[in-house]
């Protein structure tokens, strides 16, 4: 098959296509011919090098981590899933290679494609879909008449993250440019703060729930405008002990991971806030939920371009290049 490989780590390590042989099939995943992928600022990151303390893969290895397709092949043990089946899912740490023809998935992270939607609609949703659902729904148990201030609205994990929070009936800030209020508004958010020209430490008051995803002064920032009692959940870091230990790290890194967020743990407790890491873990359950969301009308993936197979890092400089709005995807088939 082909696939779009990394050779080595750098930021200007461009993906080489090669013909790769179809990996093996594990008893509890199916085999997902790909009809579309897309395109994380995580896929980046990994090109980077900057995860391999915890996620050491082997190189070369295909990148790529969302997934909609067509099943051309169940495991034995693979159960909910049969040839034909139009899927979607957020393939697995240490099994990713999405920017590939051929990907095997977990059965238990696979779910049925959402109805009415195209393979590249549906390959846009699973990362952010996933990452909004777990730090909203799993992490902060948002619920009416909260508020939530969704740092980068206008980005893959803010698009949807508006529009799940709004179905939770919550009321809703965003940051994003000029340019993205009316589409934020559209979503869902009822604040939207111009980035540009305004400090949203200087709009913002009392929030229950801050997810943030941008950097380390935005984060101290986030801290001050929460009410006693508020989550501040992160996707951008710093990773916390409680993620060392899901993750199953050794002890040294679980040190490092203490020392790294200890300062903000810290300022969060002398606010009284809580304070937590999220990196999303795939899960089919969540997405099944997610695309009753979808085919109901409430959640509408929001693709800013879709880009052919060829042109893979045309799209992952793209993303890298922080200029997306919603997702990017890659239509493979």
């Amino acid at each position: 098959m082909r696939a779009f490989v990394l050779e080595r780590y750098g930021r200007r390590q461009a993906l080489t296509l090669s013909d790769v042989p179809v990996p093996p099939l594990h008893d509890d995943e199916v085999l997902v011919e790909v009809h579309a992928a897309s395109v994380n600022v995580l896929d980046a990151k990994i090109r980077h090098g900057e995860f391999k303390a915890i996620l050491p893969y082997r190189l070369p290895t295909a990148l790529g981590h969302d997934v909609a397709g067509v099943v051309c092949r169940v495991g034995p043990a693979a159960r909910g899933f049969r040839e034909g089946d139009e899927v979607y899912a957020r393939v697995d740490d240490l099994r990713i290679g999405t920017f590939a023809e051929f990907v095997p998935v977990k059965a238990s992270s696979l779910a049925l494609k959402p109805r009415g939607i195209s393979m590249e609609r549906a390959a846009s949703v699973p990362l952010v879909g996933l990452t909004a659902w777990q730090a909203l729904v799993e992490k902060a148990r948002l619920r009416s008449g909260q508020s939530v201030f969704i740092q980068a609205g206008s980005g893959g994990v803010g698009t949807l993250a508006i529009q799940l929070a709004q179905q939770l009936g919550a009321t809703v800030a965003t940051t994003a440019s000029a340019a993205s209020t009316a589409l934020l508004k559209e979503l869902g958010a009822d604040t939207v703060i111009d980035y540009r020209s305004q400090d949203f430490e200087d709009l913002l008051r009392d929030q229950d729930v801050v997810l943030h995803s941008q950097d380390a002064t935005a984060l101290e920032k986030s801290l001050r405008v929460l009410r006693p009692g508020g989550q501040l959940i992160s996707i951008s870091g710093p990773p916390d002990p409680a993620f060392a230990r899901d993750i199953g790290a050794p002890w040294f890194m679980r040190w490092a991971m203490r020392g790294l967020s200890a300062g903000v743990r810290r300022r969060a407790r002398a606010r009284s806030v809580d304070y937590s890491f999220l990196f999303m873990r795939p899960s089919g359950e969540q997405l099944r939920h997610l695309a009753t969301l979808i085919e109901a009308g409430a959640i509408r993936p929001v693709v800013d371009r879709v880009f052919d197979f060829e042109a893979t890092n045309e799209a992952l400089a793209y993303v890298d290049g922080g200029r997306a709005k919603g997702k990017v995807v890659i239509k493979v088939r």
